[in-house]
């Protein structure tokens, strides 16, 4: 199978300056932890030493103000309601407090699907036993169209279900799920829900508010080019009051999202300089990024996946323009366990110099491909040429 029409992006110019990347790695996992840029790194490192010349004053005489300036303009960036906004870690943070503000009791049910995030599984297993709340899972066919996909969860609520978790780009599948009518069914339903959104803010056109999720948490430092640990939990107004956060410090009795927001002597640095992530976002040009990203995303799936053989129609397609993340199915047998999809990550970075992900879903493993402005399509090519053998003979 050849490329077929699907044809590498122009690059754009100087991209790769931008980031300190090692020269020597095919850096095509862009999702996972994200990619700071130099600017963004600088104006962290700018903080961390204001915050050395004078401790105290940096946390007891305007932090909170500098902290609630900061989310506003992030909040409005992406279409969230400040004062409905909370400023955390990372979506893992958000959706640990959302499970333990919900109030669960025995016998109620969280529904997932089984595209998502292993460690929100985790998190929701914990809560489960600490309340004696239940989980279940739904399936959902990867090349299930958006009313299959509302209609399976449809006919899973029950008159028990409090919580839907539901991704907005699945992390192991890359599959868009149609989240407003997903969410107009649970609310017809008395179900709430929680949107993962960990890939979206960045990579996709974003209004947080218009997807009428009761709770939406979104990580910055993937696509939005922040610093790691910068994400946002955006809450309903009618849960605000419930918010519970991970630990209590000086403001829990300021409730939402002072409380969540103040943890006493945190590295703040990373969120008071996610707006350089915006800025530097915005001088390449925002829609320049994102269909960049998206067609050198689509062509290195191509590529990949002609050289092991799949057709076209092999190829998951993730359901939305914009994606910067494609998936390709391994060979039967290879990497369809956790512990062996992240063995074959590592062979493929040690032996191949390319950084991917791995992922074991439905009984398959699955290649996981980034695109940023910083690749360029011959790392896909390359990666293409030597994938098979490492497959077949393990080098």
């Amino acid at each position: 199978m050849g490329t077929g029409d699907v044809r590498p992006p122009d690059s754009i110019a100087g991209a790769r300056l931008l980031f300190s990347l090692d020269p020597a790695v095919s850096y095509l996992n862009h999702g996972t932890v994200g990619v700071t840029p130099i600017a963004v790194q600088r104006a962290q490192q700018r903080l961390r030493d204001e915050v050395e010349l004078d401790p105290m004053r940096f946390y007891t005489r305007g932090l909170r103000d500098r902290v609630g300036h900061t989310r506003r303009h992030l909040a409005t960036q992406f279409g969230a309601d400040p004062d409905g906004t909370a400023l955390i870690p990372n979506t893992t943070a958000g959706i640990a407090i959302v499970l333990q503000s919900m109030g669960l009791r025995a016998g109620d049910e969280i529904l997932l699907t089984d595209h998502g995030y292993g460690s929100v599984a985790i998190a929701v297993a914990r809560e489960c036993r600490r309340t004696g709340a239940v989980a279940r899972t739904v399936a959902v066919p990867l090349n299930a169209g958006d009313g299959e996909v509302v209609s399976l969860l449809r006919a899973a609520f029950t008159d028990r279900t409090r919580l839907l978790i539901v991704d907005q780009i699945a992390s192991s599948t890359v599959k868009l799920f149609p989240l407003v009518p997903i969410v107009e069914a649970a609310h017809r339903a008395n179900v709430a829900v929680l949107a993962d959104g960990a890939h979206a803010p960045g990579m996709l056109p974003l209004a947080v508010d218009e997807i009428g999720a009761d709770f939406w948490v979104g990580n910055l430092h993937k696509w939005a080019f922040a610093p790691r640990s910068v994400a946002m939990l955006t809450v309903a107004p009618r849960w605000r009051d419930r918010i519970e956060p991970l630990a209590v410090s000086w403001d829990h009795d300021d409730g939402f999202p002072a409380n969540v927001e103040s943890q006493g002597t945190l590295d703040y640095s990373p969120w008071l300089s996610a707006p350089t992530g915006l800025f530097v976002l915005r001088t390449l040009g925002h829609d320049r990024v994102r269909s960049h990203n998206a067609a050198l995303a689509a062509y290195g799936q191509r590529v990949i996946g002609a050289a092991l053989g799949l057709r076209a129609t092999d190829l998951p397609d993730p359901g939305g323009a914009g994606i910067a993340m494609r998936v390709v199915p391994l060979p039967r047998g290879i990497a369809s366990t956790d512990a062996d999809a992240v063995a074959l990550r590592h062979r493929i970075a040690d032996k191949l110099g390319a950084a991917v992900g791995v992922n074991a879903w439905n009984s398959r493993g699955w290649l996981r491909i980034s695109a940023q402005v910083y690749n360029q399509p011959d790392e896909y090519d390359r990666l293409a040429a030597r994938l098979p053998a490492l497959l077949t003979t393990g080098t």
